[in-house]
């Protein structure tokens, strides 16, 4: 059986290393002239910065992508985060850090609202395992429960970080999901070498089961015959295939196969992708002689005017700075209506990095945008069509097509994962 991915991204990957041990020829063709895509590493003044993820696994050694990595053979080192800490205002009711401020664990938030909405949050995420709560957004849900502007801080700044949306954009019902993989799952952690120790490891896996990626090929055009997938225009070749894998996402995987989405049928699907709005991020990348959040796990930032948190994978994985340096990362949602003033986005970012870290003293290395073509997420959690296309033998997997529930890479694994319960049974 042979079997064609679109895209050396980690969910193209990912697909292409199952497959790959399942017996399957595999081939994967990726435009660019590196694999990893916003999943891997690039070099930088002798820094390990991330073309896009931020070197961490949200779900750490435990998590769906490390039980994947697991399943395929795949020798990455994971080390689970420490602690994932909430920096506060000292001041009550102060709106941001100036006046001091201090830092309390992310499983301690509720401590700051009053006694009788403690108890009220304990008594919901109790009844809500079983009974979620649907059809509204989870600001709009926490504003029905709890009257506290600290818990819609808390979310905006949590949902910023994990999809780059605000809790006013995120069904409720997919954040319980999310939260109930935090229950299952645990918390963050890093891989030794960081993005692209994972891709070294899935390409060492691809090429041990006899299967090639090709580089600097962009696939023009998804092949169908008999109603089905068939294979693809790469280049100025054709290459036959009894099943593809997409890892472009659902609408340019649309794109490359339009002419066959013409019956009835599609319109519904074809409609659909009408609607999906990718999700975008800034990133600063700082560099920094003594540590700055000092400690491995995600550093949430709530009244910030822009960075929803801050991480520093240094702590430990050393190798991903030059020696006695560490390498800290941070990332702010960007809302539609600001992607095309960007650099007022960045500036009230690096304002809110001085305010983050006071008399600390840092380099800035990079600044790097996502966004349109290049974004966080093809599609906003929550809202993307599945793994399945009308084409039959035609998947979509990556970050348009995650499974129910899963922040950043995590989704990913879990939608290749269902794709391949779906193919392999």
């Amino acid at each position: 059986m042979k079997a064609i991915v679109i895209g050396a991204g980690l969910g193209g990957l990912l697909s292409a290393a199952r497959l790959s041990k399942a017996g399957y020829q595999v081939e994967v063709f990726e435009r660019l002239p590196i694999t990893g895509g916003r999943f891997t590493n690039l070099s930088y003044k002798g820094f390990q910065l991330s073309s896009g993820a931020f070197h961490i696994l949200p779900h750490g050694p435990s998590g769906p992508l490390a039980q994947l990595l697991s399943e395929v053979g795949a020798d990455v080192e994971i080390v689970r985060s420490d602690i994932t800490t909430v920096r506060i205002p000292l001041k009550k009711g102060s709106l941001d850090y100036s006046k001091g401020f201090k830092d309390i664990s992310f499983s301690d938030f509720p401590t700051l609202l009053s006694h009788k909405d403690r108890l009220k949050i304990a008594l919901l995420i109790v009844s809500t395992r079983k009974n979620r709560p649907t059809g509204s957004s989870l600001q709009a849900w926490i504003r029905t429960q709890v009257k506290d502007e600290w818990l819609v801080r808390f979310a905006d700044a949590f949902c910023g970080w994990a999809l780059s949306l605000r809790s006013d954009e995120v069904p409720v019902e997919e954040i319980f999901e999310i939260i109930e993989n935090m229950y299952r799952f645990g918390g963050p952690g890093i891989p030794i070498g960081g993005c692209k120790g994972v891709i070294d490891a899935l390409e060492r896996v691809i090429a041990v089961n006899g299967g090639k990626i090709h580089t600097k090929t962009e696939v023009s055009k998804i092949l169908v015959e008999n109603g089905k997938a068939a294979g693809v225009l790469a280049g100025d070749e054709t290459y036959k295939a009894n099943l593809i894998i997409s890892n472009l996402g659902h609408v340019a995987t649309a794109c490359l196969c339009e002419e066959a989405l013409s019956e009835e049928k599609d319109f519904e699907y074809l409609k659909r992708l009408e609607t999906l709005k990718p999700s975008a991020g800034i990133k600063i990348c700082l560099a920094a002689d003594e540590p700055l959040v000092g400690h491995s796990g995600v550093l949430l930032t709530p009244y910030a005017k822009r960075v929803n948190g801050v991480d520093e994978v240094t702590q430990v994985d050393p190798s991903l700075a030059p020696p006695g340096k560490h390498l800290t990362m941070s990332h702010q949602y960007v809302a539609p209506e600001n992607i095309k003033n960007l650099e007022a986005e960045i500036e009230l970012g690096l304002q809110d990095l001085k305010a983050i870290f006071p008399g600390k003293k840092y380099e800035v290395l990079l600044i790097q945008s996502y966004h349109d073509g290049w974004p966080v997420n093809r599609a906003a959690s929550g809202t993307d069509p599945g793994n399945e296309t009308p084409i039959p033998e035609l998947y979509v997997v990556g970050d348009g097509a995650k499974g129910e529930g899963g922040i950043e890479v995590e989704g990913i694994a879990l939608g290749v994962a269902a794709t391949m319960k779906k193919i392999l049974g």
